[in-house]
C-alpha cells in the first residue's frame, strides 16, 4: 500500500516521501498515529502544492541536525555507575542513562532511541556510543564510565608500579 510521510519514519523516509507499506501497518498504526495519510490523487495533488514548504523543512532538520553534530562530535560524557571488581559494573548503562547524561553534561536533548549500540556497556571505561541524530546524520559520543579521565591506563600503570616496589 502506497502512503505519503506525514514526518519522519525511521528506515523508511520523511516527510513527504511517498512509500510503499503493508496495509496492516498502515492501518493500525501510520494512520491512527496521524504518521501517514493514504497516497491518493487528491493527496497527491495537495503534496505537490506543500513540496516547497516541505524541503525548507526539510533543510532546516538537515542543518539542525549538521549543528548538533557539531557539538557532539569527539566530547566525552561521563556516566557514573557503581563497579564492582576488575571494571565490572553493577547493571549496565542504557541508552537511557546516555541521553540523560548528554542532556546534562551537554545541554543537548537526544531521544534515547536514538542511542545505537551493539552491545550493552557493562565494564568500566571508555566506550564509542553512535548516536543517530536524523536520517543519515550520526554523531559518536565518548562515554567514560566510572573514570575521570579518557586515559584509563594510568591505573594500570600505578599498579604495575606497586608490584614492583615489593
Amino acid at each position: 500500500m502506497k502512503v505519503i510521510l506525514l514526518g519522519e519514519l525511521r528506515g523508511k523516509g520523511g516527510e513527504g516521501d511517498v512509500v510503499d507499506v503493508a496495509q496492516g501497518f498502515a492501518e493500525n498504526y501510520l494512520f491512527p498515529n496521524k504518521i501517514a495519510m493514504p497516497a491518493t490523487s487528491g493527496n497527491l495533488k495537495q503534496l505537490e502544492e506543500r513540496r516547497h514548504n516541505i524541503a525548507k523543512r526539510e533543510e532546516k532538520r538537515l542543518a539542525d541536525a549538521a549543528a548538533l553534530k557539531q557539538i557532539l562530535e569527539s566530547k566525552s560524557i561521563k556516566v557514573d555507575a557503581r563497579i564492582g571488581e576488575e571494571g565490572q559494573l553493577f547493571g549496565s548503562v542504557t541508552s537511557a542513562n546516555i541521553a540523560d547524561a548528554v542532556k546534562d553534561q551537554l545541554g543537548v536533548e537526544i531521544d534515547r532511541k536514538r542511542v545505537a549500540r551493539s552491545q550493552t556497556i557493562k565494564m568500566a571505561g571508555r566506550h564509542e556510543v553512535e548516536v543517530g541524530l536524523y536520517r543519515d546524520i550520526n554523531a559518536t559520543v565518548v562515554v567514560l564510565v566510572g573514570v575521570d579521565e579518557e586515559v584509563p591506563e594510568e591505573p594500570e600503570a600505578e599498579e604495575a608500579a606497586e608490584a614492583t616496589e615489593e
